[in-house]
């Protein structure tokens, strides 16, 4: 592949990109046609996770140079690997197509990239199908952007058919060739006037970044590219700039171009380090990203080597290296050595989780989101619960995104995730590490009770068993506390009626008496007070006193006007403006009592909506809420209350 004119110095060390876009915007047929063009045909097999729902990884070399390629899921429910791949990349391939419609589905994409400080370039893709003008494609994904798109190519339409495109850098034109590289060819007259306009604008946006250019476009002079693709090199680097190509993966149009601009322009992994604050000098230094259990190889550990190079066998952090493994076509390779900037594979290391660092201090890495939507889950036969634990520990290592807990009260394990389709992929995924049948049902909603009342109850326990009896009388105060007071014990025992030593003994059992109250729901917010008793002086004890103090519960409980509470939460929606109504009214239809909504803090055209719901309308509201929001609808939400369960 010839240089371009004012070519950068192509960096020596491996470089790594991440591919992230929308379901259905042909991500993964790009990651294919890349492979494809540099001579490596990926390999397809179905994935940990199933198709579409995992990170895949391959390796390549193309112009003399090597790549490591990141797949990531489109799926919202599957952020958090795209997160992980963006805090070991050296850039980001923002895959589009070219509906301006659907451009609400780019903005959380754009917002991990520029949160993580991650330079970008945006690819155009389905070109072939564009069906209006490209200025109001790129103004749609312009409103996603913090970051400033510029065109580097425009496409040249010969009637409804995109044949070909402009680079409005070198000004030459080019006319596609499916599955071969693209031809160069006369620019057509129709298209000197908009590639003039484009390259116009393009120049205006790289000026603010060169002083030098700026100059030449304020004296009107046309600059050499190797005067544009200076500023468009340190621009993208600094995350300022962002260059948009064109191009169909399942054509191959474009591919060799954008393999072009990925060599010139991608930073090199000392630039990548250097922003990311990792001193070159010093031992080597890994950051894990990604675990993975791979059947025969065992469990992998891959991660972005900072600093190398690295030997198969030796030690990181007292960890013994078991293997490196480079993917050429997706297929683990082993290698002696890994050099700096690779992205590879490590062998054995054992509780090593993804975020860890190797050789060095810790380093900044993404946090999993908080979980949308959970399963109680349970194997079929119970001798499996071991197989089960195990299993589930790996898939938790594997996904970060997964939760696994247990219930406090019903003592069932707990599956949390992104959402059903998170969910079923682990479920999937759980299988395979651990061979378990499973049963998986909804989690039950923490109910609680209460009392509307007050009730002055007595209860006398008197027994006569031969030796010696059992008999204590106590007579409680039962009454309401307010909403989140909890429980209150108090004693106005007068005359001795009931002697001290006995008073602990109560009080733990009017304690006890709460975890079931006559509805069947652990009873809070109430105080009881020991009012009166009696006692005998031989006949009387701690338990005597704890059964009578029960009895006085169980039946005071029921007289008091006993109400089920449910868990109220706070919930805040996120989605595009366009959305705003419906997300209202899925709320109101789940009992839900809106607070207000107002734009979301740095996302244009997206609002925020707060309400307060009840915790059992919320099991499967995430799927609704993505299926009315074209799958971009997102919540957040923390317990705020108890309240009293009404009908709708």
């Amino acid at each position: 592949m010839p240089d371009l004119p004012g070519d950068v110095p192509t960096p020596a060390s491996p470089r790594s990109i991440a591919l992230l876009g929308p379901q259905g915007s042909g991500k993964s047929a790009l990651f294919e046609a890349l492979l494809a063009a540099a001579g490596t045909s990926p390999v397809r097999r179905n994935a940990p996770r199933g198709p579409g729902t995992e990170l895949r990884i391959a390796h390549c070399r193309m112009a003399d140079a090597a790549w490591a390629i990141l797949d990531c899921p489109g799926a919202i429910e599957f952020s958090h690997d795209a997160e992980r791949a963006l805090a070991v990349a050296d850039l980001a391939v923002v895959v589009c197509d070219t509906t301006p419609a659907r451009r609400g589905s780019l903005m959380p994409l754009f917002r991990r990239i520029e949160e993580s400080g991650t330079p970008a370039i945006v690819f155009i893709n389905k070109i072939d199908t564009l069906a209006g003008p490209l200025r109001e494609c790129l103004a749609a994904l312009r409103e996603q952007s913090r970051r400033k798109l510029v065109l580097r190519q425009i496409p040249i339409q010969e009637g409804e058919a995109v044949t070909g495109y402009v680079d409005l850098v070198s000004q030459r034109a080019y006319r596609y060739r499916r599955g071969e590289p693209s031809e160069r060819v006369e620019l057509p007259d129709p298209m000197r006037a908009p590639k003039d306009e484009a390259r116009e604008e393009l120049l205006e946006v790289l000026a603010d970044q060169d002083d030098a250019l700026l100059e030449k476009v304020l004296e009107d002079l046309a600059p050499e590219p190797a005067e544009i693709y200076r500023p468009l090199h340190q621009g993208e680097g600094s995350g300022t700039v962002v260059s948009v190509l064109l191009g169909a993966a399942e054509c191959g149009n474009g591919i060799q171009r954008l393999w072009k601009t990925l060599r010139h322009d991608v930073p090199s992994a000392a630039e990548t380090a250097a922003r990311r604050g990792i001193p070159q000098e010093g031992a080597p230094l890994a950051q894990v990203f990604r675990t993975l259990q791979a059947g025969h190889a065992g469990r992998l550990s891959f991660v972005r080597l900072w600093r190398g190079p690295l030997e198969d066998g030796a030690t990181l952090d007292g960890q013994r290296i078991g293997g490196i493994y480079r993917f050429p076509a997706g297929e683990a390779e082993k290698v002696r050595q890994a050099e700096t900037g690779d992205l590879v594979a490590l062998g054995r290391l054992e509780g090593v989780r993804a975020g860890a660092v190797l050789g060095g201090p810790p380093l900044p890495f993404p946090e999993p989101p908080p979980p949308t939507f959970a399963l109680s889950i349970a194997p079929e036969d119970r001798n499996d619960e071991v197989r089960l634990s195990t299993g589930l520990q790996r898939l938790a290592e594997e996904d970060p995104a997964l939760i696994v807990a247990q219930d406090p009260e019903s003592g069932t394990t707990l599956l949390k995730g992104q959402g059903e389709i998170h969910l079923r992929a682990a479920l999937d995924r759980l299988a395979v590490l651990s061979g378990v049948k499973l049963r998986t049902a909804r989690p039950a909603v923490a109910f609680r009770e209460t009392i509307r009342h007050s009730v002055v109850q007595q209860s006398r326990l008197k027994r006569q068993t031969g030796g010696h009896g059992q008999f204590a009388d106590v007579k409680l105060q039962i009454a309401p506390r307010p909403r989140g007071a909890g429980f209150h014990f108090d004693e106005k025992v007068v005359g001795g009626a009931v002697p001290k030593r006995f008073i602990p003994a109560i009080a733990q059992a009017a304690e006890d008496a709460t975890r079931k109250g006559p509805l069947g729901q652990p009873v809070v917010d109430i105080a009881v007070v020991l009012l009166d008793g009696g006692f005998h002086s031989v006949d009387s004890s701690d338990m005597a006193f704890a059964t009578a103090t029960r009895m006085a519960m169980q039946e005071g409980l029921a007289a008091a006007g006993p109400i089920l509470l449910e868990p109220v939460d706070e919930v805040a929606v996120s989605a595009p403006a366009d959305f705003t109504p419906t997300v209202q009214r899925l709320l109101t239809g789940r009992r839900g009592q809106i607070l207000g909504f107002a734009a979301k803090d740095d996302w244009e055209g997206w609002d925020e909506v707060q309400a307060l719901v009840p915790a059992s309308e919320l099991g499967d509201f995430i799927i609704e809420l993505r299926s009315q929001t074209q799958g971009l609808g997102n919540y957040v939400h923390r317990f705020d209350h108890l309240a009293e369960v009404r009908s709708r």
